[in-house]
């Protein structure tokens, strides 16, 4: 499995910026996808999740209303567009799949995990 992320920079707060992630190696359309991140000095935490038919979403709490997660099967991608950001937005963020689901990656650690993409957001 391959998972490529891409899209990330630098934004000023309030500002919008978007992560995608290529994925490879799998049945695409049968595992849930998501989203993680890690911020310097923390540990790493679940950011969102899509369901193989995009059907289902799931976000943590500190993301709802400004992040949205999608996902593409014919092009094997899967997309967050982050709005509103804030400097507590900066961390790297990671591409993950798992073939339990999405939602089990709100609770646990997925099984496969992308590169990451720096997203930093100045105040």
């Amino acid at each position: 499995v391959q998972l490529q992320a891409s899209g990330g920079g630098l934004v000023q707060a309030g500002g919008s910026l978007r992560v995608s992630c290529a994925a490879s190696g799998l049945t695409f359309g049968n595992y849930g996808m998501g989203w993680f991140r890690q911020a310097p000095g923390k540990d790493r935490e679940f950011v969102a999740a899509v369901s193989w038919t995009g059907g289902r979403t799931f976000y943590a709490d500190s993301v709802k209303g400004r992040f949205t997660i999608s996902k593409n099967n014919s092009k094997n991608t899967v997309h967050l567009q982050m709005n509103s950001l804030k400097p507590e937005d900066t961390a790297v963020y990671y591409c993950a799949q798992d073939p339990r689901g999405a939602q089990v990656m709100t609770v646990n650690w997925p099984a496969y995990w992308g590169q990451g993409t720096q997203v930093t957001v100045s105040s």
